[in-house]
């Protein structure tokens, strides 16, 4: 490629930074918004009245909006009144005080990048996403999360769409002519402009009512369409369980008259916490036992939690800028975690969620996309809506939590909510609020936002019996990152345990900080000989390379007094076996008794056993001369190992789990993951029985998940009923668009999947890319195989749907892409094919969320 091309084809973006921020010039009191429907249009009607803070233009953003109408302070204004580009409006010499109507024209029927107001196609229905900056497709406004003003909203559209919804109360509504009807809602509370919702439709609703302890009585509504309103129980009774939940650990009480719940099918973000009327991809807010899993059960509670616990984290009190996202996303995450940890056993959400961390947020910081928690700047904001954000934020938070005790950390919750209720704030402030609550200093945890990369601690433990003292001498060590500084030590409490290592029994529990590049620990009067545990329930987001040898792990497993750190320690043992290549004998003995063991206790925590790190967690752990054929097969040779170790075990096993009624249960739950492993390994073991057992217990499955769960071994398996059970699963569930995204993914992602069968899903008639659902049903399964991901095949499918999508769902178009963010880290020559189709993408792709993911994609491949 020759130089002058290559700069021709650069998109130019412009860069965003933290240390930029200035305050807004003009305060905005209220706003009045009509928003009238049509077929073919959408008039949008302004009224803003505005206060000036400081000297500057008045600068509104707006982004493919027709300006019909503008007027301030009751005067008309003519294009030479202002200045108006492609994404702004400048008013200069703008009055202190000012009144500005515009009225503009937008097209949300032809709106496919899913931000702003826009139309799903397959319901019909108009719904608005504005987080990050969806607002300004709407109208012209300083559409920043710093901005906070009160809204009253007019909603006018045809009868045809009964359903007319905005944020706060309604308090108002009415006919019109030409057969058209409107609504007034009106919202109290001061928002900023990414929590503005509206949605307009013929949506079904289930209605019920909660009393606040505070003795308000809250109208709750789901509103869906109506052949999937009956898979909305189990959220209505969510909401109420998240509303006691958070009264009860953190006084936290709701404030309207009502809080509304809204499913839509084309959605591309998960949910969203709009101020009084959420709004949800059907994924996270339906469930019904026939048609969704008990994992989808299980995170449509926590995700109802997560924006209902928005509501003062990231609501009541909101980010001053984008930079700060993980100050509400991540305190949310760590709150919707420790919710969902009354619905299951504590110890298995932990490591639900320890191995998401482990397996995205690792890779992430591993890999060319790695940024802080906070980042100091971006191009595109879409673009940090990342597991680092979320998970690694909600890591943050459980340490000062952990750091600080249950009474000291509730002190300093209480304080943040008092001192900034109304305001949009920083993570200093968060952090300051926890320290003046609980009178304990945390700024030196602060670096924690600000320094990218996962830490490592390593060290090693001596023990002198002449002293009866035990020294620990642990180091970290944190990878510097290109176009960051030097990484420094941070806070690292660890959580650590000494057992005697001749009975097992627990000889000291506690809790020491490691802030410095090396230290030593001595622990005194310590009788026997001791091996340590570390890192428990992983008390900082960090590796551990500890000088353990495979026994000690192995005696940990055994041994452990919680689920979680007896998986911790088989995780460890694992990885050595799959990235250090050592003999497998001491894990599948040590599988070979403390699996019955627990199964007959834990059957959630035994299933939790049989979890080995994924191909792309190994990768993730690779850092040059990648080969993904060399990877899967030790994979598949440990798994098989496995199989055929507890092949005696797993026909007793499964016979012991009888198939019963459904219930919606923890225990439950657990028999029925359980069962579904048990069976898996038994297929895999070559149990001659095995794909009979997977046919009955489909064709008797009271529930979606041991349906899907036998359908996996048959197709996996290639049984001789498989694509008659697969027919069978489309026929019953043609209609169930969440089933049938099960059965896009079950065989996208089989064993022995090639990228032509994921090709050709993409061509079925029932395949919808305009639903984020179902693309990624087939990308997402595809991409949990890496030796066809891989190829030059893979590769060129993900750099095509990059490129499909880039023009129409951009933000979703990045996380395509991002499958390929570790091509650097191959062998050759497969290295050299992944950068030559990266490179052939650039010219072809235009939005600012892909050119920055690709350009940094690209970047990592470069000399350091």
């Amino acid at each position: 490629m020759n130089a002058p091309q290559d700069a021709a084809l650069d998109v130019q973006h412009d860069t965003v930074y933290l240390k930029d921020y200035q305050p807004p010039v003009f305060k905005v009191n209220t706003i009045d918004l009509t928003i009238q429907i049509f077929a073919t249009e959408t008039l949008v009607e302004s009224k803003l009245v505005m206060q000036r803070q400081s000297a500057g233009d008045l600068v509104l953003l707006g982004h493919e909006l027709e300006l019909l109408q503008i007027t301030l302070n009751g005067e008309a204004l003519t294009a030479q009144d202002y200045e108006l580009d492609d994404e702004r409006l400048t008013l200069k010499n703008a009055p202190d005080a000012c009144e500005l109507i515009t009225k503009v024209r937008i097209h949300p029927e032809t709106n496919t990048q899913l931000d702003g107001l826009y139309l799903d196609q397959t319901a019909d229905l108009f719904v608005t996403q504005n987080e990050p900056e969806g607002f300004r497709k709407i109208t012209f406004f300083p559409d920043r999360p710093d901005v906070l003003t009160v809204y009253t909203t007019r909603l006018e559209a045809d009868k045809k769409y009964p359903v007319l919804l905005a944020n706060g109360n309604l308090i108002e509504k009415g006919d019109l002519a030409d057969n058209r009807h409107y609504a007034i809602w009106h919202d109290p509370t001061y928002k900023p402009s990414y929590l503005f919702a509206c949605v307009v439709g013929h949506l079904a609703v289930k209605k019920d009512t909660f009393t606040t302890g505070e003795g308000r009585k809250v109208a709750l509504e789901i509103y869906a369409d109506a052949q999937d309103i009956d898979k909305c129980d189990v959220a209505m009774q969510a909401v109420k369980d998240a509303m006691t939940w958070d009264e009860q650990h953190y006084g936290r009480y709701y404030d309207l008259d009502i809080y509304m719940l809204v499913s839509v099918n084309q959605f591309n973000a998960g949910a969203m916490e709009n101020k009084g009327l959420n709004i949800f991809n059907t994924a996270c807010v339906l469930s019904k036992p026939e048609v969704t899993t008990d994992s989808s059960n299980l995170y449509v509670k926590s995700t109802i939690a997560h924006e209902y616990f928005h509501n003062w984290t990231g609501n009541r009190i909101t980010c001053r800028d984008w930079f700060q996202l993980c100050l509400k996303e991540g305190f949310t995450v760590f709150r919707d975690q420790s919710f969902a940890a009354t619905l299951q056993s504590p110890f298995v959400q932990r490591i639900d969620d320890v191995s998401y961390l482990k397996s995205v947020q690792f890779a992430e910081d591993a890999g060319p996309m790695s940024h802080p928690p906070r980042p100091d700047h971006f191009i595109e904001i879409n673009n940090f809506y990342t597991a680092t954000v979320y998970d690694k934020g909600a890591e943050i938070i459980r340490m000062l939590a952990n750091y600080l005790g249950p009474e000291k950390f509730r002190k300093g919750t209480d304080a943040y909510f008092n001192q900034h209720d109304g305001q949009a704030v920083t993570v200093e402030d968060l952090i300051q609020s926890l320290s003046d609550g609980s009178g304990v200093n945390l700024r030196n945890f602060l670096p924690w936002y600000s320094q990218p990369g996962t830490p490592v601690v390593s060290g090693e433990g001596h023990y002198l019996a002449d002293t009866q003292t035990y020294t620990l001498r642990l180091r970290q060590a944190t990878p510097k990152k290109p176009n960051y500084a030097e990484p420094q030590p941070l806070p690292i409490p660890v959580s650590m345990a000494l057992f005697d290592r001749q009975n097992g029994a627990l000889m000291l529990e506690q809790v020491i900080l490691l802030d410095q590049a090396e230290q030593q620990f001595t622990f005194n009067d310590i009788k026997a000989e001791p091996i340590v545990s570390l890192l428990r329930d992983l008390s900082a987001p960090v590796l551990l390379d500890f000088k353990y040898s495979d026994e000690e792990l192995a005696f940990l497993l055994k041994y452990e007094t919680n689920g979680f750190n007896q998986w911790q320690a088989e995780q460890q043992l694992l990885e050595r076996i799959l990235l250090q290549g050592h003999r497998a004998d001491i894990y599948l003995q040590s599988m070979l008794t403390t699996l019955p063991e627990v199964a007959a206790t834990d059957p959630l925590l035994a299933s939790n056993l049989l979890d080995i790190p994924s191909e792309n967690y190994v990768a993730s752990r690779i850092d040059k001369d990648y080969s993904p054929d060399v990877v899967h097969e030790q994979h598949e040779a440990l798994l098989n190992a496995l199989a055929r170790e507890l092949s005696d075990f797993w026909p007793k096993a499964y016979a012991a789990m009888p198939m019963v009624p459904y219930e919606d249960t923890s225990a439950a739950m657990g028999v029925r993951a359980w069962r579904n492993d048990v069976l898996a390994m038994a297929a895999r073991a070559g149990i001659a029985d095995a794909l009979t057992w997977a046919s009955n217990q489909y064709d008797k499955a009271s529930c979606m998940s041991e349906r899907l769960g036998a359908l996996r071994v048959l197709v996996n398996h290639d049984a001789l009923d498989a694509q008659a059970k697969l027919d069978d699963f489309a026929t019953r569930f043609a209609k169930e668009d969440l089933a049938m995204d099960l059965w896009f993914s079950v065989q996208a992602g089989k064993t022995g999947a090639t990228v032509a069968q994921a090709r050709q899903l993409t061509q079925d008639a029932r395949f919808d890319w305009g639903t984020p659902n179902r693309i990624r049903s087939v990308t997402g399964a595809l991409a949990g195989h890496p030796t066809q991901v891989w190829t030059r095949e893979g590769m060129q499918f993900y750099a095509d749907m990059t490129e499909k999508m880039d023009s129409k769902i951009s933000n979703l178009a990045s996380r395509l892409l991002q499958n390929l963010s570790r091509w650097y880290t191959l062998q050759e020559p497969i290295r050299s094919e992944a950068k030559n189709i990266l490179l052939a993408l650039k010219p072809k792709v235009k939005s600012s969320a892909v050119v920055e993911a690709l350009n940094n994609i690209l970047k990592a491949g470069e000399p350091s």
